[in-house]
């Protein structure tokens, strides 16, 4: 064997090093081990996603675990970002996280969005999220969100010809009595009578 084929050779046993799924790495993730965080990826067959050793996602089937030394690696391999440990991205400031998390409400407001979700989809813990938020923007992420449905409503009832129930629905609120609870809780109006008070004004 030449020396570029030995230099070859030991070139590839390290990589195949690197992107082997040892005890040490095995344990990391079992331990959501930050300080292995930037050493190594791993990803899960079955789910199709990538993570850092950090995450605290539920522990996949050792068999079903895959290392990459690099991001860049996983997603060569048709492996996509989690959402809850954001791999290739570092924490987002506050304000910031807030205006995404404001983006999302607003985009998905239809949607059932539980505080689980909403961590999951912008990339946080439940709990961190709850907190951060309300001291950002001044309220909780579900009052947000209710206030981003009940406006939603009002523009429906002005301009539309949804019944109530339709327009529940269209607001991500299934229970329609709850919704026209809601509704008049923060407007002093029913919806039926929101909508009388817009007629009488045009």
């Amino acid at each position: 064997m030449s020396k570029s084929e030995e230099c070859h050779c030991w070139q590839a046993d390290m990589q195949n090093d690197e992107e082997r799924l040892t005890f040490e790495k095995w344990q990391a993730i079992i331990d959501n081990d930050q300080s292995y965080n930037g050493q190594f990826f791993y990803a899960v067959k079955t789910t199709g996603i990538f993570c850092k050793p950090s995450c605290k996602s539920r522990v996949p089937k050792k068999e079903h675990v895959l290392i990459f030394s690099t991001a860049r690696k996983a997603l060569e391999a048709n492996f996509r970002q989690c959402k809850r440990c954001n791999p290739m991205e570092e924490k987002l400031p506050d304000i910031e996280w807030a205006e995404r998390i404001i983006h999302y409400l607003h985009q998905h407001f239809s949607e059932k969005i539980t505080l689980d979700t909403l961590a999951e989809e912008t990339m946080g813990s439940p709990y961190h999220l709850q907190r951060t938020f309300k001291r950002i923007i001044g309220t909780t992420p579900a009052e947000y969100l209710q206030n981003v449905r009940i406006n939603r409503a009002k523009e429906y009832l002005c301009y539309g010809t949804k019944t109530i129930s339709e327009i529940a629905l269209s607001v991500g609120m299934s229970n329609t009595s709850y919704f026209i609870t809601l509704f008049k809780k923060r407007t002093g109006n029913t919806p039926v009578e929101y909508r009388k008070l817009h007629q009488k004004e045009e």
